[in-house]
């Protein structure tokens, strides 16, 4: 039975816009976990204020490969020097060693970027647009983290739920049960190398601004698992955001709903260890 959940803000230094939001709603204590993108030029300079966090919410990697530049050149994967889209990573990652090495040395980079920033290793890893789990990125990001931290001292996203939790709370469902099959055998692969992994997750959305997030944001606690994980995508809109990343018109809207939200008595806001012990 879950006893409370785990609200994570993705995209933390992807701007300067994005990243003010999360730190005013970890100010209002009203996440729990936040991932940062260490490829992007903001995040040495915000990580001193990130780190202030660090007593009452998981600070993790937001692990890129999809948007922006990487830290160093990857000839085959970003010849151009951006990092090209999901599925263009997806079929890249599939068919080529070579770039499955390139993304494993920049996993590494970004790794190191957190840690050199932050003095420590990261809570937890995710990936924007779930990358992480693709089949030819899952594999290097997860013997890396079992090579590189000791056993159970860091916990890995799953971006899968239950079908039936999944069609319970009617949000961008569809979305939802193809990542869902997207990452079928990802928790068993984080498990085996004795990592931590959340059980149960929400949070896949339409961004469609003419929703109501409030309302959404209830619907994902319907069916919680026992260590559930709730990602959200607040932000303030800048001129940088706009011309980086589609998702724009909801993130005010989310950080509206987020900076007024309480939560049910029942399922009050935890840290992954207050859940998994």
């Amino acid at each position: 039975m879950a006893k409370g959940f785990i609200l994570c803000a993705d995209d933390f230094a992807m701007t300067e816009g994005v990243s003010r939001a999360i730190l005013d709603l970890l100010a209002r204590g009203r996440l729990t976990a936040t991932g940062a993108m260490t490829n992007r030029p903001h995040w040495r300079r915000l990580a001193p204020k990130l780190a202030a966090f660090a007593g009452t919410a998981d600070l993790g990697l937001h692990l890129n490969l999809t948007c922006a530049a990487p830290i160093a050149t990857m000839p085959r994967l970003a010849p151009g020097g951006a990092l090209p889209g999901l599925k263009d990573v997806a079929r890249a990652a599939a068919v080529s060693g070579v770039v499955r090495a390139e993304i494993a040395s920049e996993i590494a980079r970004q790794l190191d970027a957190f840690e050199d920033a932050m003095g420590r290793p990261p809570d937890f890893v995710d990936g924007h647009q779930h990358v992480h789990v693709l089949p030819g990125v899952r594999r290097a990001l997860l013997d890396l983290l079992a090579r590189r931290y000791p056993a159970g001292s860091l916990y890995v996203r799953d971006p899968a739920d239950r079908i039936a939790a999944i069609r319970a709370r009617g949000v961008a469902v569809g979305k939802a049960l193809v990542i869902a099959g997207l990452a079928a055998g990802f928790r068993s692969a984080v498990l085996r190398r004795e990592l931590r992994v959340n059980s149960g997750f929400a949070g896949v959305a339409p961004f469609d601004p003419h929703r109501d997030f409030s309302a959404d944001l209830a619907r994902f606690l319907i069916k919680p698992g026992k260590v559930h994980l709730v990602m959200c995508h607040p932000g303030f809109v800048d001129a940088e955001l706009a011309g980086l990343d589609p998702v724009t018109a909801t993130r005010p809207i989310e950080h509206a709903a987020l900076a007024a939200f309480e939560p049910p008595p029942d399922m009050p806001l935890r840290r992954f260890h207050e859940l998994a012990g």
